[in-house]
């Protein structure tokens, strides 16, 4: 789970930002990643901030559309956020396509990058595979994390606490009779996921396709890259080719998006 910055470390000195801007939009991470909503003892909590500053902040942003407050007094996200969401996707999806494009020269297949928002993974962009006979998962489309291997990759460095909490929230629909549907084999799939840098999934979203991802390190979000295809054609030998590929590809968007962030 996220945790805030203590006031030393989320100081206007030395972030170079204004502190209750810097709080605010941590504020805003901390409710995504209670699944969108939150109540403000969870809110103190997490983040180690005073409830009279977190309560400041909170109604700030009610004020301005941007949470809301429940019957039950949990804030939630609220929808002003989305067409700041869009925007940023399509920006994302821009910078994305050039390393989506070489992998599908490289490796043939399908090419995505997904994100986790809130408890699901939402498709942001795509480039087909070169084959005649390719997965299509349409831009913009959500599905459970725990039937993915963008979902596994995405999961892995969470507690398993937050993980546990996650799936009780979204369940763990049986899609396939591949799919996993009990949580400590999850976790156990998880440790397999941070062991080896890579995860991958077996017809447990879709019968007949296999698909295999990895994480964009070092950035705000949680994105993946992924490779999929039908599983005769995506064989061990493909997966050991394209996990490098899906590595170095990480690493230069990682790259890409923290030179874009400092400029």
């Amino acid at each position: 789970m996220r945790k805030m910055q203590g006031p030393e470390e989320s100081s206007p000195a030395r972030s170079g930002g204004v502190q209750s801007i810097v709080r605010t939009f941590e504020l805003l991470e901390a409710l995504a990643d209670q699944g969108g909503s939150a109540s403000l003892s969870r809110l103190a909590e997490t983040s180690g901030l005073p409830l009279p500053t977190i309560h400041r902040l909170v109604r700030t942003l009610v004020d301005l559309g941007y949470v809301r407050q429940e019957a039950s007094r949990e804030y939630v996200l609220a929808p002003r956020l989305i067409r700041l969401g869009e925007s940023a996707g399509r920006m994302l999806s821009t910078w994305a396509m050039p390393h989506l494009a070489r992998l599908v020269d490289f490796l043939g297949e399908t090419a995505n990058l997904a994100m986790l928002d809130g408890d699901q993974i939402v498709y942001v962009a795509q480039t087909p595979g070169l084959h005649s006979m390719r997965m299509f998962t349409e831009v913009g489309r959500r599905v459970s994390p725990h039937c993915t291997a963008v979902g596994k990759a995405l999961l892995a460095d969470l507690s398993e606490a937050d993980v546990r909490a996650l799936l009780r929230r979204t369940g763990m629909a049986e899609h396939t009779e591949h799919t996993i549907t009990d949580p400590q084999t999850f976790q156990d799939q998880l440790t397999w996921v941070r062991e080896h840098g890579y995860a991958t999934d077996d017809g447990e979203q879709e019968i007949g396709v296999r698909c295999v991802a990895v994480k964009i390190p070092n950035v705000s979000s949680r994105i993946a890259f992924s490779i999929s295809g039908p599983a005769p054609r995506m064989t061990q030998d493909l997966i050991d080719r394209a996990v490098p590929l899906l590595v170095n590809a990480a690493e230069d968007l990682s790259a890409e998006l923290s030179s874009t962030a400092l400029s």
